[in-house]
């Protein structure tokens, strides 16, 4: 099975174009190793995927030419415990981060002014 098709089956990707770009970025590696999307997968295959800002490490345990409900795509394979244990780690950082402060467009209103004004103590 062609390794874009795979990704998009399994819904790792919304569309087949997109896996493909993915792969064609370098963001998909196929047993530690770069790899093109018209890639040959079989059972057994350790797949790395960057989608968005997290990273996966997948053991391939099932094909499906179709993609199907999320309950099972997730039988197609099997995520490595050190993987699943670092995406955690992400999430919990991401959460302890600070917020980023909204952006300001142009100049400050009169409003706004005012406020800064009255934070510095001027």
């Amino acid at each position: 099975m062609r390794l874009d098709k795979w990704l998009w089956a399994a819904r790792f990707y919304k569309t087949r174009s997109l896996s493909a770009d993915a792969v064609d970025g370098g963001k998909v590696k196929v047993n530690g190793s770069a790899a093109k999307p018209a890639k040959d997968i079989k059972v057994g295959d350790r797949i790395q995927i960057r989608a968005g800002d997290q990273d996966w490490e997948v053991v391939v345990q099932g094909l499906n030419e179709q993609r199907r409900p999320a309950a099972e795509a997730q039988l197609l394979y099997q995520e490595t415990p050190e993987s699943s244990q670092q995406r955690v780690q992400a999430a919990e950082l991401r959460k302890l981060a600070p917020m980023a402060a909204p952006e300001q467009k142009g100049r400050p209103t009169k409003r706004d002014r005012r406020q800064l004004s009255r934070f510095r103590g001027d």
